[in-house]
């Protein structure tokens, strides 16, 4: 490790401890206009350990740590934005209304984390019809696409559970996966036996999926494949196959994959009479696509933000960084997603699927 790194982590550490400081001493100020009795040093305790939970659930297999700390790391994002506001008010004020300033940003916390886990465990189908003037007399194809699943610690069991509920309730065609199939680490997948559950998930022209960034982080990729596959889901990697001799399906690995194929390679030798659809879980380069005769786009990875306001981030980030797109003759289509990343919290975005109902030929 370079002393670069070092003095950077070191400059992260005092950073984010200020951070926590001026966030619990703000709370701490406002705690004794409530005349409610908190001893400090119990107080203090309880900011140290929020603070260090963001960084032990790192490491620590623990749920209710992990999710702690994913609660915790939405309070300092949003008291970041919070809490100098309140300043200055109070500073205008003259102290006045420091206890009703201080309500009513727990008020707000408090709806954050009620209606946020709402969202994020109450998923919603989504539903686009798509026509490709390719095939007349193809039969449409509904599919079943879900994104950013991220199985692990915090998404589990029963909320793959709600992911078969869905499947079974649209019956598609197809159920395609486009990346972020576990959250890093595959060890919970295993320990909770979360294949039982996912192997659940069928459809008669078959279950395909693709890696996502993090399928990759938790360096459990080759592990992720296996299992998945043993529950009877096709992970493509970098690969194109004929289904029913009706349309090609292209899946690609992750852009965070150095040595994964091009698109012009992907599309090469195809039938592009045939329509072709296309798994990739980072929704960039739609132009790459378009121009190499992709007609169907399917990615997830921006969550929309997850919270907002970040979907304001996200939307500056990527041409379609949610729901429907269509460029030329490229349809793209960006699911939120219907796990979480962080926090299992939703704000501005909802847990989803989307169903795709394919259309061949002109309206």
């Amino acid at each position: 490790m370079s002393i670069l790194s070092i003095l950077a982590g070191i400059f992260f550490i005092l950073l984010y401890a200020a951070i926590c400081f001026y966030v619990g001493y703000n709370g701490w100020v406002w705690l004794k206009t409530t005349r409610m009795k908190v001893n400090k040093w119990f107080y203090i305790g309880l900011l140290v350990m929020l603070s260090a939970s963001i960084i032990l659930g790192q490491f620590i297999t623990f749920q209710p740590l992990k999710i702690v700390g994913g609660f915790w790391m939405v309070v300092i994002g949003y008291s970041l934005f919070l809490i100098p506001i309140a300043n200055l008010l109070v500073y205008f004020f003259k102290k006045k209304g420091l206890f009703w300033i201080g309500l009513s940003i727990v008020l707000f916390f408090s709806f954050v984390f009620i209606y946020g886990s709402y969202n994020a465990w109450n998923p919603v189908i989504r539903s686009y019809d798509i026509y490709l003037n390719k095939q007349e007399e193809s039969k449409d194809l509904k599919i079943l696409m879900v994104s950013d699943i991220h199985l692990g610690q915090i998404v589990g069991v029963k909320h793959l559970e709600r992911l078969v509920d869905k499947v079974e309730e649209v019956n598609p065609d197809i159920v395609l996966i486009p990346g972020d199939i576990i959250d890093d680490h595959i060890e919970p997948f295993i320990k909770e036996d979360m294949g039982k559950v996912l192997e659940k998930i069928n459809a008669p022209l078959g279950v395909y999926a693709i890696p996502g960034n993090h399928d990759y982080y938790g360096n459990d990729l080759n592990r992720m494949v296996v299992e998945v596959e043993k529950a009877g889901i096709d992970v493509l990697m970098d690969e194109t196959v004929l289904i029913n001799d009706g349309f090609y399906l292209i899946g690609r690995k992750d852009l965070t994959d150095d040595h994964r194929k091009k698109v012009s390679d992907l599309t090469r030798n195809l039938d592009h009479g045939k329509p072709v659809i296309m798994m990739d879980h980072q929704p960039y380069d739609l132009d790459i696509a378009e121009k190499h005769g992709v007609d169907l786009l399917l990615s997830g990875h921006t969550h929309r933000g997850q919270l907002s306001p970040a979907h304001l981030i996200t939307d500056r980030i990527y041409e379609n960084d949610w729901g429907y797109l269509q460029k030329k003759n490229l349809h793209s289509l960006v699911s939120s997603g219907f796990g979480t990343w962080g926090p299992p919290l939703r704000l501005g975005s909802r847990s989803e699927v989307m169903v795709i109902n394919l259309k061949f030929g002109t309206r």
